[in-house]
């Protein structure tokens, strides 16, 4: 794999970890500017919202610019978030620094994504995404749970300067690492837009914020879940989050390595683990191994979904992938609030501490029928003799057949460092 993708592993390590350190440090936060623990949580939910909103429109502004370029001001912008809050006289401006960080998150990983699959050959696009997502993934092992303990012993503006440090690293090694790849002659941001139009590019973005809505549906539940069920102590939450953040490290190399050889089965069998897993769930969060055990699997069927989804939205929106990239990763943030709220509604009702792992067992499972649903629509049309995909298929026409278009779309696309 080129060196490149180490530059937007690094970023994508401090991106992820800005983005679930706060988690650790909402009481120390939230004693020093005086504010209550759910006013301190809007810490969670703007970077959220910015990550949603933030992904499209800093992809449209950033239309006319190489994808370099653009990933080298996105990761300015995490920087002066992140020194934002490390600063932050009030809370009102700790929020505005998490929302300005949160802005370069959706639109690095969108173009990030395309960047990584055109460094390297057709047939191993999936893989790199997935290496620029261990950044993301490794953060939930090392990143957050050091920034936490960090910050709850040399305090937490200490963490987010840390934090824009490494962001500072990020800028360099991109700089220095990632080749120039200017955007392909002629492409406007209508051609962009035409991508929302392709249903199987919007099925990806459904399977998005279902499958891995799945996954927080459980997990934003974890601690009072493994506490009051399970019998954990308080402090056990680390080393537990550090295991499903190392299942999430695995399940992201292994999808990334078969999505290249089978994307659509690759998201069968994740989807469909992932849903029978978090329904399991409800019985193994009575017992302390099982429970262990349980939480790893989530978090390695979860994010084995990632690398594959991320190339399904790349390969049907041949041609101009950058917006619907990055798009694609707000869906994923969409999908973690959606489920949380799901969540927090079982709960409401009087359902237990084990209800929202039905939600997420019936998130993926949806995800699953749409991902069945997608490759039926896609094999009717192409018996039919439409293309439909900006790849190409593994049973592809025999020779003296009428060639499309498509191919030579993705082939394209495909810039040698």
């Amino acid at each position: 794999m080129p060196l490149a993708l180490l530059a937007l592993a690094i970023g994508a390590f401090g991106i992820g970890t800005t983005e679930f350190v706060i988690m650790g440090l909402l009481p120390e936060v939230a004693g020093d500017f005086g504010v209550a623990i759910p006013t301190a949580g809007f810490l969670v939910t703007g970077y959220a919202l910015g990550v949603v909103f933030g992904a499209p429109l800093m992809t449209v502004l950033g239309t006319r610019v190489s994808r370099k370029r653009m990933l080298m001001v996105l990761m300015g912008l995490f920087i002066v978030g992140n020194l934002l809050s490390a600063l932050a006289p009030t809370f009102g401006a700790m929020l505005a620094g998490r929302v300005v960080a949160s802005l370069a998150h959706g639109a690095f990983f969108g173009i990030g994504s395309v960047v990584a699959a055109d460094l390297v050959a057709p047939d191993r696009k999936a893989g790199a995404i997935a290496m620029m997502f261990t950044g993301l993934t490794v953060a939930n092992v090392v990143g957050a749970p050091l920034g936490t303990l960090v910050g709850q012993h040399a305090g937490w503006r200490l963490t987010f300067g840390i934090v824009a440090a490494l962001g500072v690293v990020g800028l360099v090694g991109i700089a220095r690492l990632v080749p120039e790849m200017p955007r392909p002659e002629g492409l406007r941001l209508r051609h962009e837009l035409r991508a929302f139009t392709n249903a199987q590019v919007l099925l990806a973005m459904a399977m998005t914020v279902l499958g891995f809505g799945g996954v927080f549906a459980a997990i934003t539940y974890i601690a009072p879940m493994m506490t009051h069920v399970a019998g954990f102590a308080d402090g056990s939450m680390i080393w537990l989050l550090v295991l499903f953040g190392l299942g999430m490290v695995g399940g992201n190399l292994v999808g990334g390595k078969y999505a290249d050889r089978a994307l659509m089965p690759m998201l069968y069998v994740s989807l469909g683990g992932l849903a029978i897993v978090l329904a399991v769930f409800t019985v193994t969060a009575h017992h302390k191994v099982l429970a262990t055990v349980t939480i790893m699997l989530i978090g390695a069927l979860g994010f084995a979904t990632v690398p594959p989804l991320q190339k399904r939205v790349l390969d049907q929106a041949h041609g101009a992938p950058t917006l619907a990239s990055a798009v694609n990763i707000g869906a994923f943030n969409l999908g973690n609030a959606l489920s949380a709220w799901l969540g927090g509604l079982v709960i409401a009702a009087g359902f237990g501490y084990t209800a929202p792992d039905w939600v997420g067992a019936v998130l993926a499972a949806t995800a699953l029928v749409l991902a069945v649903w997608s490759a039926a629509l896609e094999g009717r049309a192409r018996r039919a003799g439409r293309v439909v995909t900006g790849s190409v298929p593994a049973d592809s026409p025999p020779a003296g057949a009428v060639p499309t278009d498509a191919a030579p779309a993705a082939q394209r696309t495909a810039v040698r460092p």
